[in-house]
């Protein structure tokens, strides 16, 4: 089941703890991402693991995969999609955190979806 996350308190944590927080948001975007496309991709934390290792080239294709997936998602609920994995990668290249809070909120309402309705947010 994927937990609803409000993204500005996700942004301010990240600030906060110096970017620990953003580790734990990175790790849970990749596996909610996984849940709500129904699709068996890297885990969270091999996927934050290759992203150190590779000095952030991972990181990017991981923006792009994201994006996939989402639409992916998207699709299988008969929503409109269109190419989020350009975008997200695109603005992992600037600023990272701008990409997570897009994916956080797609993950959101996709999830909203599944939920039907339901408002629980989970930091």
């Amino acid at each position: 089941m994927v937990q609803q996350r409000n993204v500005a308190v996700c942004i301010i944590l990240s600030i906060v703890t110096c970017g620990i927080y953003g580790i734990y948001w990175f790790i849970c975007l990749t596996n909610d991402t996984n849940t709500v496309s129904n699709t068996q991709g890297t885990s969270g934390g091999v996927a934050f693991l290759l992203s150190v290792i590779t000095c952030n080239i991972y990181g990017l294709y991981w923006a792009y995969k994201q994006g996939e997936k989402i639409d992916i998602a998207k699709s299988n609920r008969g929503m409109q999609s269109g190419n989020s994995g350009i975008l997200y990668l695109i603005l992992c290249l600037i600023i990272p955190v701008v990409a997570w809070a897009l994916m956080q909120n797609e993950i959101n309402s996709l999830s909203q979806m599944n939920n039907m309705g339901s408002n629980n947010f989970n930091y």
